[in-house]
């Protein structure tokens, strides 16, 4: 298992998008975070971390996979169940796939009502609407900083 492995499985699953966040890791979105998606898992791609793999697991599979010698609790993110992987060899392939689609169908089912909404449309209409609330987040931003300088 490597980080193009975790990427493959990862973009096959339904709308996933993925972004480089904190300098070096790859994080998984169900649903585009600019409309309300939420991580699911990240890579660390350069091996400075603490692990190689994070993801959430729900309350259910947290405990049970604590157990399991290269696993453990995420920093800053335990509280929401999530799990580090200290090396690629803590879980079988198979595991991992499957733990990766696990935690995808936990957070895809949380996600707000307005983004299923939007993630249910037809692909031109999503992009369309997708592209909209980048360039209002943007403006956003820019009305901001602008004020700040005014101070």
């Amino acid at each position: 298992m490597d980080n193009e492995r975790i990427r493959a499985i990862c973009l096959a699953l339904p709308h996933v998008k993925e972004t480089l966040n904190w300098g070096h890791h790859l994080v998984y979105w169900a649903g585009d975070r600019d409309i309300g998606g939420k991580m699911f898992a990240m890579t660390d791609l350069d091996g400075s971390g603490t692990g190689v793999l994070w993801f959430h697991c729900g309350a259910e599979r947290f405990h049970e996979l604590l157990e399991i010698d290269g696993i453990m609790a995420s920093p800053y993110l335990a509280k929401a169940h999530w799990v580090t992987v200290e090396r690629w060899d803590a879980l079988r392939a198979r595991q991992v796939e499957d733990e990766l689609r696990r935690a995808h169908e936990l957070i895809f089912a949380r996600l707000p009502k307005r983004t299923h909404a939007v993630l249910a449309l037809p692909e031109k209409e999503r992009a369309k609407v997708i592209r909209e609330r980048k360039k209002m987040l943007a403006a956003r931003a820019r009305k901001k900083k602008t004020t700040k300088k005014k101070r």
